[in-house]
């Protein structure tokens, strides 16, 4: 399905590839999608999939296509191969069947992370590829980002001597953890894969990367300790638009998505917004309307959830280097900071200040500013961006994957290990267990 233009009257031919969406949310068609259809001397968007009609309607018409190939049917989208690519973000249980079969019928793949919690999941994936031998890219965003490689080039270029440890932070923001933790599609093991991996997935990979090194043993503490019902204040509603806390609660769904999008000079389309509702263009009565009918508008004491407000993690890597992440729900920034301490120096990748900040030691600190590094980059500091031009340069063969398929198996053997850790008290576990 391969398309070429010429370039410039030259007999060079640029190859334009077919792609096809699974999962028309906020990553696959929103992020990815919308990327790709910006970028038509590459990419040519021809087929959609999605339960939610009405996302499939928005998004086809958006993109220009043909209603015949806008499927709220799974089964009659996989009936046959629709495009060169195919991009999977559904939710995250379904991510390794969709992907196998579509291994089988000759896809490559942008796979949205987690791939699964499940070792052997992960495992049978690794065995589909093999046999299939289509190509498969994870969506480990935060690897395009330029502030994390301009910090990995620092790193590798010696700057700071031996890397000796990593120290990474997760901060969540409460608001974030109430829009998707809590009232989301990410608040259950059920529907989705454990904290660990469906939100720091990327840290994992990225503290895996900087090593440079396979994680030998991982052991990790965490609890849901705050977002569960006995905490609620006294007489509370199961939803906001309908509680007599709403105006002094710092978790209320009003606040955050009608007075965010007000204070956002009501756009017609707009994340988080938009998860809320697919009736463009929004109004105020149309968000209203489904926060008193919808998931985000519950009380965040009133929901299904079960996954952890915060864990801690420690991991040694087989080549000395020792790391820890922690994840915080309970905080006012939404952003990650990174410390990395080497023989000769540290540097500190701080996402809310916008600057790395290089020490040498006996010489002044150097600050970098993150902005002037993403210079108008789309979605995580530009990693989406990066993600979907390098994702190119794998198609035609430029570029090796630069986040295979087995790179990020061992990342998410680590989460997995971390997860199993925390349900047995602590215990420092091996991630490979063999």
């Amino acid at each position: 399905m391969e398309q070429s233009i010429k370039l410039g009257g030259l007999n060079m031919e640029k190859k334009i590839f077919t792609v096809a969406v699974l999962g028309c949310g906020g990553r696959g068609a929103e992020s990815y999608g919308r990327l790709m259809y910006e970028r038509k001397e590459q990419y040519k968007l021809v087929a959609l999939c999605d339960i939610n009609e009405k996302k499939l309607d928005s998004y086809g018409r958006q993109f220009g296509i043909d209603g015949a190939l806008c499927f709220s049917d799974e089964k009659e989208f996989f009936k046959e191969k629709r495009a060169d690519l195919l991009i999977i973000a559904t939710l995250d249980r379904d991510h390794v069947r969709q992907c196998v079969k579509a291994l089988e019928l000759g896809y490559d793949i942008l796979l949205e992370k987690p791939i699964s919690d499940k070792e052997e999941e992960c495992e049978q994936l690794l065995r589909a590829q093999k046999e299939y031998g289509g190509k498969v890219l994870v969506c480990h965003v935060l690897r395009y980002a330029p502030a994390y490689r301009k910090v990995y080039q620092l790193i590798n270029e010696g700057k700071i001597g031996k890397l000796v440890e990593i120290q990474a932070l997760e901060q969540v923001a409460y608001w974030h953890y109430a829009h998707s933790y809590t009232r989301g599609n990410w608040r259950n093991y059920r529907m989705a894969a454990p904290m660990i991996l469906a939100k720091c997935c990327h840290d994992l990979d990225l503290l895996q990367w900087y090593a440079k090194s396979a994680c030998d043993t991982v052991s990790s503490v965490g609890a849901l300790t705050f977002f569960k019902e006995e905490n609620a204040p006294e007489g509370a509603a199961k939803r906001c638009t309908d509680c007599r806390y709403e105006q002094t609660c710092p978790y209320s769904a009003v606040k955050y998505y009608i007075e965010s999008w007000k204070r956002a000079g009501c756009p017609e389309n707009i994340w988080p917004i938009n998860i809320l509702t697919q009736d463009f263009p929004l109004t105020e009565e149309k968000i209203l309307q489904a926060l008193k009918t919808g998931n985000y508008g519950r009380c965040v004491f009133a929901c299904d959830n079960d996954v952890v407000d915060h864990q801690h993690v420690s991991m040694t890597f087989t080549n000395g280097v020792n790391a820890t992440l922690t994840m915080m729900a309970f905080t006012q920034d939404c952003g990650r900071v990174m410390r990395f301490f080497g023989t000769y120096g540290e540097i500190v990748l701080d996402e809310q200040k916008n600057v790395i900040e290089v020490g040498i030691f006996g010489k002044e600190r150097e600050n970098i500013s993150i902005n002037k590094l993403v210079e108008g980059g789309y979605g995580h500091g530009g990693g989406d961006t990066g993600l979907v031009e390098e994702l190119y340069r794998v198609l035609t063969g430029e570029s090796n994957n630069p986040t295979s398929l087995a790179a990020s198996v061992e990342s998410h053997l680590m989460g997995i290990r971390a997860e199993e850790s925390m349900r047995c008290g602590g215990q420092r576990l091996k991630v490979h267990k063999n």
